[in-house]
Parts: C-alpha cells; structure tokens; sequence
C-alpha cells in the first residue's frame, strides 16, 4: 500500500502533465494512448498527489529555433494536404515511414518542447529539484530532420535551459537505442557530459554510439558510449551503470542532471532486445537521485505501452520514496494489464549476450576516457 513517505516537502518533486501535453504524445502513432496510460496509473495510485501537478506551456518559435534549423522550423509549420505533400521535402526532413507528416504537427512540437521546458524552468528557478515529465525523451531528433519516431530534440532545447543556471550538465540516456540526436548537439561542448548505455549490434538502429566515439574539438572526452549487446538483464545493467556513473561524477561533477527513461530496454518490447524489468531501471534512478542535483527525468522509448505506464509510475514512485502496492489499482485503463494485473515486468527466458569479460572490457574502455577527461579538465 502507498505510505506517506515522500521526499521532503511536496514541492520538491515536479509532474509535469495536462490534457493537451497528453494529447500531443498520444498523437504520434507508434505511441497511441501511451501517455494517458501512463498518467492514468500514476493518479490510480495517488501519486500525484506526492507531487506539485504543473501544466505545460507550449514552446514558441524562437525557443525552437535554439536548436533546430530554420529550414526544418519552416518545413514543420507548414500545413500541407496529403494530397500536396512535397515528397523530396518530406525526405530531406526525415519525415516517412517513422516520422509520418501529422495534422498540426506545428502545434505538436511545440506542445512536446514545451513540456520538457516547463521542467527545466522548475528547476532553474529553484522551485523544485526533481522534475519528471514522462510526455518528453525524444532524442533521435537532429537539428535539421526528425528521426526515430521524434520530431523535435526536446532533450537538447532543455539542457540549452537548464545551462542558463547550471553551467555543467549530466545527460543520462537509458534507453535501449542510442542517444544520437542529443550527442550530436553537444559534440563539440565541454559543458555537457553526455552519457548513453544502449544496445549495440550490426543493424540495430540507430547503428551509431561505439564506444570509441568521444566528442569532438573542445568536447572530446565529453562523449561517453556503453554499448551492449542484445539480451542484457539487471544484474549486468546495473553492473554496468554503477561501475560508470560514480567515477564519472567524481571527474566531472555536474551542476544539474537529465535522465532519460526510455522503456524500450524492458523484458517483452517489440522493438528493444533488452530482458530488463522495472528493477534495473528504478535502481539507476536511485543512484542518479542519490547524486543529489537538479535533475530531470524524461521518457523516450517504450512500444509496450503497458509496460511502459507500468515503468514510469515505478520510477515516479522510486523518486518520491514512496512505495507502491504491486497490484495495480481499478481504473480507466484496468483492462490493459491483464492476466495479473500486477506492477511488474518479469524477465524473459532470453539468454544474455553479454559476458562478465565483455562487460568488463567495455567499463574497462569507458573508465580510460573518463581518465582522459579528467586530464582534459586539469589542463584547464
């Protein structure tokens, strides 16, 4: 049963949500419904209640073109017929088979930046030092096309915010793909520290994020890859974040954190190769709580959407302390996770790919550029 232990006062802890913020992630087709999900269990078992509810407030051009293109702002603002869509436009800007042209996706994007901007703003301002915003996390967005189901880099345009007060930030990506679109944005920054654990394998998209890759120019070093292979389960995903999280922050002691969450590295999603439960991911929140710094937390990935709900109403429960009863509450969207009706993903029968010496080869690899960070930041 829900106690009553949450973190501090209530205001420490931010949820970010409102109908048209819900509305504007649902719109996206690979995530149908998913929001609402996920907002309907969390107020099921009364968390919302732990937390300061803010409504969103949607971006405007000129917070969007802090990052992205004029080109690709235009493109996006344009309404076009399906009837007259510019093919070739339509290519050069990433929008097909994942990234569908939508009705309003002007008003898309700016509700979904909008969303991790509200966020930030909370924690900039000192209002709060935890701010969860599930609707946001799209990191495959470059600055001139979207890709990977993500229109626009909400991830990038919130760390952009978040500097205005905290001149080092923590980029944190848990999702099963690699956070390209982010790392991409902060190559050649020695101000953000970008951190990506995803699995990596010869056509698994996006195909990038070896753990050679490092940054570039006056951002090398600020880079951090941990590539994995397919089948990786708690134990060695743990294993894998604690072994690199806590010397990294000694090194580069960030000022403020964004973690995101993607789902997608969970036991049964259709489109991860990950055999995780809520464990692996609730345990990596604790720690990076435990750093104790401004911190936003996101979503991104998850093509289960039950699973993903089950994930995010964990891992707000694990931020406020406050622990939750693992049968689900009645409610609007009961029905979905039946047979058991229960808050857990259990683990597959998959065997790893992974091996202790492939692990400890990759840490191995990881703890050597983080050494030659820390030679980079004593030059300075």
């Amino acid at each position: 049963m829900l106690e009553d232990t949450a973190v501090g006062s209530k205001g420490e802890v931010v949820y970010v949500a409102d109908p048209k913020l819900l509305s504007c992630s649902d719109a996206i087709p690979a995530f149908r419904q998913r929001a609402c999900l996920t907002h309907a269990l969390i107020t099921s078992y009364g968390l919302h209640h732990k937390m300061r509810v803010v409504p969103s407030e949607a971006a405007n051009e000129e917070d969007i073109r802090k990052f992205h293109s004029q080109d690709y702002v235009e493109f996006l603002q344009k309404d076009v017929p399906e009837e007259d869509e510019d093919k070739d436009a339509q290519d050069e800007f990433g929008l097909g088979f994942d990234c569908p042209f939508l009705d309003n996706l002007w008003g898309l994007v700016c509700g979904l930046v909008g969303g991790s901007l509200t966020a930030a703003r909370e924690l900039t301002s000192g209002r709060s030092k935890i701010a969860l915003n599930w609707c946001g996390g799209w990191h495959h967005a470059q600055r001139d096309m979207a890709s990977g189901f993500c229109y626009v880099n909400d991830i990038v345009l919130a760390v952009l915010h978040l500097r205005s007060a905290f001149p080092k930030v923590l980029y944190i990506d848990l999702d099963v793909h690699h956070g390209d679109g982010v790392e991409n944005a902060y190559l050649f920054s020695p101000k953000v520290v970008t951190l990506s654990l995803h699995q990596r394998e010869i056509g698994f998209y996006p195909t990038t994020g070896a753990v050679e890759d490092i940054g570039l120019g006056k951002g090398k070093f600020y880079t951090l890859n941990v590539p994995y292979k397919e089948g990786i389960n708690d134990t060695q995903f743990i294993y894998l974040f604690e072994s690199i999280l806590y010397p990294l922050c000694e090194v580069f002691m960030p000022d403020a954190v964004v973690c995101q969450c993607g789902a997608d590295a969970l036991s049964q999603d259709p489109l991860g190769g990950g055999n995780l439960t809520l464990k692996a991911y609730t345990t990596c929140v604790t720690h990076v709580t435990n750093l104790s710094k401004p911190t936003l937390f996101l979503g991104g990935g998850g093509y289960n959407k039950s699973n993903t709900a089950k994930l995010w109403t964990a891992i707000t429960a694990t931020v406020l302390k406050c622990p939750v009863s693992t049968e689900i509450p009645e409610h609007q969207f009961f029905h979905w996770y039946g047979p058991d009706f229960e808050l857990e993903v259990t683990a597959g029968l998959q065997k790893s790919s992974n091996t202790q010496e492939s692990l400890d080869q990759t840490i191995k690899a990881v703890h050597g550029n983080i050494q030659k960070l820390a030679e980079s930041l004593e030059q300075k």
